[in-house]
Parts: C-alpha cells; structure tokens; sequence
C-alpha cells in the first residue's frame, strides 16, 4: 500500500514552473556550459574526452526530453494519443545517432535536435495546459544548443 504524499508548498505553484524545478532545469545546464567551454580551452587531447563527455550528457538530455511525452501520455489516460508514446522515444534514438560520427558532427546533430524537441514541446505543451513552461524550455534550449554549437566549434579550430 503506498500513500501519496502531499506536495510542499515550494513545489504547489499553479501556472507558473515551481522554483525547485526551475533551479534542477538550470543547473542541468553547467554540464553543458561546463564541458563547452573546457573543450576551448583544453589541449586537443583532452578536448577528445571532454566532447566525448559534452556528447554523452546531450543524449541523455534529448532522451530525458522525450520520455516527458511518454509521461505526459500515461497520465491522460482519457485521451491518449499514440503520437506521444512515439515521440517519446524518438528523441532517444535520434540522439544515439550523435553517438555514432566524429563528436564534432555529433554535437551538431544534437543542437539541432534539441531544437526540435522544442517544437514538439510547444505544440504537446499547449496541448497539455503547460504553456507557462516554454519559457523556461526556451531559455534552457538556447543554452545547450549553443553550447554544442560552442563545443563543435571548439573541436574545428
């Protein structure tokens, strides 16, 4: 038998994205930040390991992106749409792909598919009355992205 706790009063905000929340989505953003930056200003020999770790964290990002729909499908069970269950997972293989050709190609397929996993949020997000969260995915998004455009550029010169 398990009994459901009741929320903290930090984390019962309606319309708005709850502060706890906010501060694990920005601070999901050092890695990224982080491993960019080194890739800069490394020797070429680590600048390898930490693309390959700037890479790795990508993924698992894009997949967490997706697996929030597959979320979002389970808790509506009055009207599921098997549209969510696929884009669930679709992030997660399209970002395996990034794993595969150099990591400097590999960043940038994953810039650019965190930029499509923003679209699709715009659309689910609405869909699911969560629009007061694209601001903050759109915050979060500029800075990854960028940042695996930073780390590809870092890796070319």
């Amino acid at each position: 038998m398990f009994i459901k706790p009741p929320l903290r009063p930090e984390l019962q905000t309606e319309g708005q994205v709850p502060t706890l929340v906010a501060q694990l989505g920005y601070g999901g953003l050092i890695p990224f930040v982080v491993l960019a930056t080194a890739i800069w200003l490394a020797d070429a020999n680590i600048s390898a390991h930490l693309s390959l770790a700037l890479v790795g964290y990508g993924v698992s990002i894009a997949s967490f992106l997706g697996a929030i729909h597959w979320g979002f499908a389970m808790r509506n069970t009055t009207q599921q749409h098997p549209a969510s269950y696929v884009w669930g997972v679709t992030p997660s293989l399209l970002a395996w792909l990034a794993l595969l050709p150099t990591p400097a190609f590999g960043l940038c397929i994953l810039a650019m598919l965190l930029w499509v996993c923003y679209a699709v949020d715009r659309v689910a997000y609405t869909r699911f009355n969560l629009q007061h969260w694209l601001p903050m995915r759109l915050r979060l998004t500029i800075v990854a992205s960028a940042s695996c455009a930073g780390g590809t550029i870092g890796l070319l010169l």
